[in-house]
């Protein structure tokens, strides 16, 4: 490693073996905005590097590794899901199992493919155990890398899969049924809420309303031009 990628690692807060630095608690909230602002300075390969070797959460001592993101970095269509699950966490991709399959089929619906324009993320970057609810400080502190993504991609639009991805984006605790349906706008990007695919494994008859909302969506971004 050359002395200027140490440095300029160090000050953002990575050491040479890769992990964030601890930094003291007790400063609470200035902690949260001085790592926040220094995740929203890294580039792609800083980002990927910090997501991999996180330890802002106690995720990172049951996880296999952290799940940034794939496809697209450039991508027009942003998919925002909730949290990767077993096959994601084994395999370092989001949306890689059952869920996986039946997202790409709903963006092949509309004439997208995984990879080709579309880049898909979680809130989350590591598995809950269990698969249970994100908890609120997991959220608060994957949220960062969230929007240091989205600001590299610059997307036309935003595609928020289930509840809680659509709950930390819009900063709401609506339900989902009240949040589809509709444009939202997430920093002048338009949003679109939808369900998410393992609810509708569970839920076909609301296989219905996504297609909607997909159509609301590729109907969204003709507007975008």
């Amino acid at each position: 490693m050359s002395v200027s990628r140490e440095l300029v690692l160090k000050e953002l807060g990575i050491d040479p073996v890769w992990r964030l630095k601890q930094r003291p608690t007790a400063a609470g909230d200035e902690v949260g905005a001085d790592r926040r602002s220094r995740i929203l300075q890294m580039d792609w390969m800083q980002l990927k590097e910090a997501v991999a070797n996180c330890t802002a959460c106690d995720l990172h001592k049951t996880r296999t590794r952290g799940v940034i993101g794939v496809g697209d970095e450039k991508a027009e269509w942003l998919i925002i899901g909730e949290a990767p699950g077993a096959d994601e966490d084994a395999k370092g991709e989001p949306f890689v199992g059952q869920a996986g399959k039946l997202l790409d089929a709903m963006l092949a619906a509309i004439g997208l493919k995984r990879g080709e324009n579309v880049y898909i993320a979680n809130v989350l970057k590591s598995r809950p155990p269990g698969n249970r609810n994100p908890m609120p400080e997991e959220v608060a502190a994957c949220m960062p890398y969230l929007e240091r993504q989205i600001q590299l991609i610059r997307p036309k639009i935003i595609l928020a899969l289930g509840r809680f991805a659509a709950q930390s984006l819009l900063n709401t605790e609506e339900a989902i049924g009240r949040l589809r349906g509709r444009v939202h706008q997430y920093q002048g990007i338009p949003l679109i809420v939808t369900y998410h695919p393992a609810y509708l494994l569970r839920n076909l008859p609301d296989k219905e309303k996504a297609w909607e909302d997909l159509c609301l969506a590729r109907e969204t971004m003709k507007k975008t031009g």
